[in-house]
């Protein structure tokens, strides 16, 4: 699944994802009701009954000679408390070169915060050792996100993710501490989205009068265009979180900007419109603007 916006290339590879799930695994508040109300949401993105469809995937951007992948996803042999998560043997990194980009080409790795679905193929296991999956790749990591997971209370969390997905790239000497506004090309930057966690952030893509945005977990699936309030289990801090939903919302809402999300199921991207006083996710640009 593959996007172009002006010059710059964008394509998703999955690592996980297809089968529904309860609403409230996500989003205590979102029950089947809630969800059915909803009907623009289905087939893509809810099934008939109300539960959920989502998908765990990384973004490579191709902007100029560069090679950046947004968010490494879950990741093989890694010890998770989530089930589904645990110990895993995909094929991600093949699926990855048969997308292009062998890991060996990939030049920047950034993450849009640090949580374990989007730290995992940071690294893999070697002969008991965690080594970086992209040896070529400088790996970006947002300064105060960093500061935030590696403090004391972080490193109570029950799973390992620092130590075994972002310890060893700091101590390979891998990782670049970046502010929450930087920019990785003339195309390519960031743009604060704090909540979920204190330093995540979004991709901002803009080439040749063409404009996109990966969302990283400010929204986990478009059924929070429709209810913004929704809080997810996993947001570090809810109010925040909404406050910063509700303004992405308003700055996006019928502009010709496609957004990308995170962990929307196929189709992925689309773009964001006000109708009815409520927001949602239309599948096609709104007017000539946008193709």
């Amino acid at each position: 699944m593959t996007w172009q916006v002006g010059g710059v290339n964008i394509t998703r590879v999955a690592e996980l994802g297809g089968a529904p799930f309860p609403s409230t695994f996500m989003f205590p508040e979102a029950t089947p009701e809630l969800v059915r109300r909803h009907a623009w949401l289905r087939p893509h993105f809810a099934h008939e009954d109300g539960r959920l469809f989502g998908s765990i995937h990384s973004f490579v951007i191709e902007s100029g000679k560069r090679r950046i992948i947004v968010d490494t996803c879950v990741g093989n042999d890694k010890a998770r408390s989530i089930r589904a998560w645990n110990l895993l043997q995909g094929p991600f990194l093949d699926d990855l070169a048969l997308a292009g980009y062998p890991a060996d080409s990939i030049d920047t790795v950034l993450c849009t915060h640090l949580h374990v679905d989007h730290v995992g193929w940071n690294t893999r296991l070697v002969e008991g050792k965690w080594v970086p999956t992209f040896p070529n790749a400088r790996y970006l990591f947002g300064r105060k996100e960093w500061e935030h997971w590696s403090s004391e209370e972080a490193l109570r969390h029950e799973d390992d993710v620092m130590g075994d997905s972002v310890r060893p790239i700091i101590d390979a000497d891998l990782a670049e501490l970046v502010d929450m506004n930087h920019a990785l090309t003339p195309e390519v930057r960031l743009e604060p989205t704090p909540g979920h966690t204190p330093g995540h952030v979004s991709v901002r893509i803009s080439s040749r009068g063409e404009e996109a945005v990966i969302t990283g977990d400010l929204m986990h699936h478009p059924l929070q265009c429709a209810e913004p309030d929704l809080a997810n289990n996993f947001d570090v801090d809810a109010a925040t979180a909404r406050r910063t939903r509700r303004d992405f919302l308003s700055r996006y809402a019928n502009k010709p900007v496609l957004v990308l999300g995170t962990h929307f199921a196929p189709p992925t991207g689309g773009w964001i419109v006000d109708a009815e006083q409520a927001w949602r996710v239309e599948l096609t640009p709104p007017g000539d603007a946008c193709g």
